[in-house]
C-alpha cells in the first residue's frame, strides 16, 4: 500500500491550503491515443491558453493575483534560487504571446487544466514511487536529479518545502521542478495527478479542477479513476496505490 501523505510541517506552514488528488490507473500510452483524441487535446490546450488570458490583469508577471499567491507562498520556506511556481511559467509564456504548447497527451491534459483555473497541476509515475509520498519541509540533503538537467545530482535544501518519498526527493521546492526518477512518460500507466490551492477563497475553483482533471484523463486516456480527494488540515492523507 502507498499512501500520499502532508505531513504536519506543511500545514504549520499552510493552514488553510487545499491539494487536490487524482489517481488515474490504466492509462493509455501516448502511442494508444488515436490521433482523433490527440487533435482534441491539442484544442483543448489552445482553448486553455486563451482562457488563461482572463487570469492575466497585469503585463508584469508579478502583478498577478495567481502569480502574487505564489510569490508570497514560495517566501515561507527555503527555496533555490530564481525558483517559482510552476503556475507562473505556464502564464509567463501566455503573456509573452508563446501559448503553452503539446509535449505528451497526459502532460497536455494537466496543462490545459493549470492553465484553464491559473492554479498548478503536476503529474508523476505512482509505480516510480519508493514507499509513501510526503509533502514535508525537509532537512536537506534528499537525492534529487533535475528533469530534463542530464545526470546532475540537485539535493534538497534545509528548511525547502518538497515531495518525498524513500529514496528522495520527488518535486522539489513545492512545484517549481520534477525530478526525472517519478516523471509521467509516454508509457506511464498509473499517474498522480495533483492540483495546488493555497487562496481559501479559491478552494470550489480547486474542486472544480479536480472533477475537470479527472475526467478528461478518463476520456482521452481511458483510465480508470480510483481517487479523487481534496486534501485540507482536517483530511491529511489519502491511499494511492494498494
Amino acid at each position: 500500500m502507498k499512501r500520499f501523505v502532508a505531513e504536519d510541517s506543511f500545514w504549520q506552514l499552510f493552514p488553510e491550503a487545499a491539494i487536490g488528488v487524482v489517481v488515474a490507473e490504466g492509462m493509455k500510452s501516448a502511442d494508444e491515443v488515436s490521433d482523433e483524441d490527440k487533435t482534441a487535446l491539442e484544442g483543448l490546450l489552445d482553448r486553455a491558453n486563451v482562457l488563461a488570458e482572463s487570469h492575466l490583469t497585469s503585463d508584469t508577471i508579478s502583478e498577478n493575483a495567481p502569480v502574487k499567491a505564489w510569490r508570497e507562498a514560495y517566501r515561507r520556506f527555503k527555496t533555490k534560487k530564481g525558483a517559482r511556481c510552476s503556475i507562473e511559467n505556464l502564464l509567463k509564456r501566455v503573456l509573452k504571446g508563446k501559448p503553452v504548447g503539446t509535449i505528451t497527451p497526459s502532460v497536455d491534459i494537466y496543462n490545459a487544466i493549470s492553465l484553464k483555473y491559473a492554479l498548478p497541476v503536476g503529474g508523476e509515475d505512482i509505480d516510480a514511487f519508493a514507499g509513501d509520498l510526503r509533502l514535508a519541509v525537509t532537512e536537506g540533503g534528499d537525492a534529487f536529479l533535475p528533469l530534463g538537467e542530464g545526470e546532475t545530482e540537485d539535493p534538497t535544501l534545509a528548511g525547502e518545502l518538497a515531495y518525498l518519498d524513500d529514496a528522495g526527493a520527488v518535486c522539489r521546492c513545492w512545484n517549481w521542478r520534477d525530478g526525472q526518477r517519478t516523471a509521467l512518460t509516454d508509457m506511464s500507466r498509473n499517474a498522480f495527478l495533483i492540483i495546488e490551492c493555497v487562496e481559501p477563497e479559491r478552494v470550489d475553483d480547486c474542486r472544480a479542477a479536480i472533477d475537470e482533471l479527472a475526467e478528461l484523463v478518463e476520456r482521452y486516456l481511458g483510465a480508470n479513476i480510483v481517487v479523487k480527494e481534496l486534501i485540507t488540515s482536517d483530511n491529511r492523507e489519502v491511499v494511492i496505490a494498494q
